[in-house]
């Protein structure tokens, strides 16, 4: 059974950061293809930021240069840095993990950007 908990969400202002943190229960953490998902209130949950197990990265327009994710396949967590942080990206942020085609999702933390 896989699990994933996620943490590091909170209120930030314009322009802040914050690190959000993902840790998963399974050992073979390293064979999967891991990503960021977030969903704003009345909008579908969209992807923000991919990493496969090989490590390659993956972002969409609206977060490239702003948020990286990363990984530590030793300490089987996930990372999101997110700098540059504006009111849009106000959402419940989920982490994601992927084994061959099945995804298993984590509980969600919220993240406020606002003044």
């Amino acid at each position: 059974q896989v699990q994933l908990v996620e943490s590091g969400g909170g209120v930030v202002q314009p322009g802040g950061s914050l690190r959000l943190s993902c840790a998963a229960s399974p050992t073979i953490f390293r064979f999967y293809d891991m990503g960021w998902h977030r969903q704003a209130p009345g909008k579908q949950r969209e992807l923000v930021a991919a990493i496969t197990s090989g490590g390659s990265t993956n972002y969409p327009d609206s977060v490239k240069g702003r948020f990286t994710i990363s990984r530590d396949n030793a300490k089987r967590t996930v990372y999101l840095q997110m700098n540059n942080l504006k009111p849009e990206d106000t959402a419940v942020y989920y982490c994601a993990a992927t084994l061959s085609s099945r995804d298993y999702w984590g509980q969600g933390t919220q993240v406020t950007v606002s003044s």
